[in-house]
């Protein structure tokens, strides 16, 4: 009888090895490796190894390679398909992680009731819901008359079964961390069982080619649970984002095969299931504060799409020696530089006062045409100055406290046009063979006092 024995696994990377380390050799992350018990192979006659699909194909000069488009499935919903790049393509796999309760599955429920409802075949596995709750999720989104399949299931071999019956063009799987193989002595969720349980999923997707959704969980600190191998594995990584407290949802693609990444797809959590938010820039925005210090519109770009968002700042005087810095929506080693930047290029005393920063929205600011915007808020709550509502402010500042150009700035004026902000503080650097909109009465500078001048913030208490 074979015997077992037990192996340390990396959840990051994958790496094996027979006794129990600290830090793992191969990708240098602490704590990340699990034991997992093994059952050790009997001595037996060797067995033909069963061949992937694909396997012995010849080598294709590129130029012999026809150029047929991708064949993409609409999912009903304008922003997934947006986020997808217009669709989900045949064979794809699609992985969708986020936090617990953010609504993956509501979600997703909704994209396979669309997609039945256009006659596509659809089948929906769980091997976390009983058939009964998916239905009652389906009752409350208006899903239960469309004809889609549902499997309560989580043995990859019977879910392999259903999947040649019924031979669906769609197939959503939540979650793949409770997939698991009957040959593979651990448990459902460790290392081995979803990379096993992935790579079988993607052979199926890949040979009929079915649309393979796969929901992920995450960790506590935000990344996808299971090994990294995961995301190189599959097609397409969307993030499902957002505060259980804040009815807005944002999905962002951070790979994509078959599109552009760091697109973004704005939701809002109904009792009907999620609603799609087409006009983002509004949303954000109909809550502002007007004639209120510390507050300026900046368009910032995810991907494709420019979204107007508010920047808030809060200076007060620090009750003690040390000030406060807080942020919230924005780097905070980024919001440390700029203030450095301010006291040492604009002259403003920062060192005894606390300083919050707020993206409103939920929204998460990632790239430096975003630091102008935080100079402009910092400066208007700290003069105690409202700026001028019909002023939107974008550029990078660098350590010397120059501005400079930022990406696509056409695309940000006619966005900033479209909601009624006329007058736009940009580097000047954007200006050279750039056809200004018009209607948009543009301010060019090159400096950040520059801006404060344009702001009108000079004038004190």
């Amino acid at each position: 009888m074979a015997k077992s024995k037990t192996v340390y696994v990396c959840t990051e990377c994958g790496y094996e090895t027979g006794r129990w380390l600290g830090r793992c050799p191969e990708c240098g992350n602490w704590n990340t490796l699990q034991e997992e018990a093994r059952q050790a192979e009997a001595k037996a006659p060797e067995k033909k190894i069963r061949r992937a699909p694909g396997a012995g194909a010849a080598a294709l000069r590129i130029d012999e390679i026809p150029d047929d488009a991708a064949s993409r499935r609409a999912c009903g919903i304008g922003e997934l398909d947006r986020v997808l790049g217009g669709g989900v393509v045949d064979g794809s796999v699609v992985l969708v992680g986020g936090d617990p309760g953010v609504g993956k599955s509501t979600l997703l429920t909704q994209a396979c009731a669309n997609m039945a409802r256009a006659g596509e075949k659809v089948l929906y596995v769980s091997g976390e819901e009983s058939a009964r709750q998916i239905k009652l999720r389906a009752n409350r989104l208006g899903a239960a008359g469309t004809g889609m399949y549902v499997l309560s299931e989580n043995d990859m071999t019977t879910v392999e079964k259903r999947m040649e019956e019924l031979s669906p063009r769609v197939m959503v799987v939540d979650s793949i961390q409770t997939m698991y193989l009957p040959e593979i002595a651990s448990a459902p969720g460790s290392v081995s069982q979803v990379r096993e349980s992935a790579s079988q999923l993607i052979r199926l997707a890949k040979a009929n080619g079915c649309c393979v959704f796969l929901v992920g969980h995450v960790t506590k600190e935000g990344a996808l649970a299971g090994p990294r191998v995961l995301e190189h594995m599959v097609d397409a990584v969307l993030y499902f984002e957002g505060d259980r407290q804040n009815h807005y949802r944002l999905l962002r693609a951070v790979k994509n095969r078959f599109g552009s990444v760091n697109e973004l797809g704005m939701f809002e959590m109904t009792g009907e299931g999620m609603r799609e938010v087409t006009n983002a820039s509004e949303a954000l925005l109909s809550e502002r504060a007007h004639d209120a210090s510390g507050s300026v519109v900046m368009c910032a770009l995810e991907g494709t799409r420019p979204l107007l968002t508010d920047v808030q700042a809060l200076v007060a005087r620090a009750p003690f020696t040390t000030p406060r810095r807080m942020a919230s929506g924005v780097d905070q080693g980024r919001l440390s530089l700029l203030l450095a930047v301010l006291e040492k290029r604009a002259g403003l005393r920062l060192f005894d006062q606390d300083v919050y920063i707020n993206i409103a929205g939920g929204m998460t600011l990632t790239e430096p045409a975003a630091d102008l915007a935080l100079c402009a808020a910092v400066t208007s709550s700290l003069r105690a100055k409202p700026i001028d509502a019909t002023f939107a402010v974008m550029g990078e500042v660098g350590l010397a406290g120059e501005v400079r150009a930022v990406p696509q700035a056409e695309r940000r004026l006619n966005e900033c046009l479209r909601l009624g902000f006329q007058n736009v503080v940009l580097p000047k650097g954007n200006l050279r063979g750039m056809r200004v909109p018009q209607g948009v009465n543009v301010h060019p500078v090159e400096t950040v006092l520059e801006a404060i001048a344009a702001l009108n913030l000079f004038e004190r208490r």
